[in-house]
């Protein structure tokens, strides 16, 4: 809906200057593309897949302690079916199957409540740290359109809630991304030193 909006009111800017008898330098840039090619972004992804699989590894110790509880109570079950076990013994048997039952139940819940935290959490870094990528973009974009004294920059990759694209012809505009893209990569090499 907002972009339907923006369009709406970009194509009257335009047609306004336009029929003024002004030109309007416009430019566009894949957004898509520089955010993914951003270096900041692989070290982001890398950084997440570091976690997640951290998440992954501890989901897993808490799963094989559940299973060895699962295997405990089965081995525990197949003893109660023997028919010379004393009472004693069967009520013990029980017992002890119970409670093991109910560690199983709090560890399954422990570790289900410990994965929803933990991504969660994950997802809420992720969110943060992909606003911050997609502000430096903006910010260099926004700097760019302004020494290049640009009227108007669009997003070529950009859809609209059809999937359709924002931008379905740009006639003589300056696409701007791979000089963008140089921009906000020279500081690779800075943070490499």
């Amino acid at each position: 809906m907002k972009r339907q909006i923006f369009a709406v009111i970009a194509g009257l800017l335009m047609f306004s200057a336009v029929s003024q008898g002004q030109s309007l330098k416009i430019a566009t840039v894949s957004m898509e593309r520089l955010f993914n090619e951003y270096y900041l972004t692989e070290k982001v992804q890398r950084d997440i897949n570091i976690e997640r699989a951290r998440i992954q590894k501890e989901n897993n110790i808490r799963l094989e302690n559940i299973r060895s509880i699962d295997s405990k109570i089965q081995k525990i079950r197949e003893q109660l079916k023997s028919p010379d076990l004393g009472e004693k013994k069967r009520r013990a048997l029980l017992e002890e199957s119970t409670e093991l039952s109910q560690d199983g139940v709090h560890k399954e819940r422990e570790r289900t409540e410990y994965l929803e935290r933990r991504n969660r959490s994950l997802s809420e870094k992720i969110k943060k740290q992909m606003r911050s990528i997609l502000v430096k973009i903006q910010r260099v974009v926004s700097d760019r359109a302004k020494d290049g004294n640009y009227d108007y920059i669009f997003d070529s990759s950009g859809n609209s809630n059809q999937g359709i694209p924002f931008v379905l012809h740009a006639r003589e505009t300056t696409d701007l991304t791979d000089l963008l893209l140089k921009e906000i990569n020279a500081g690779e090499e800075q943070d490499a030193e």
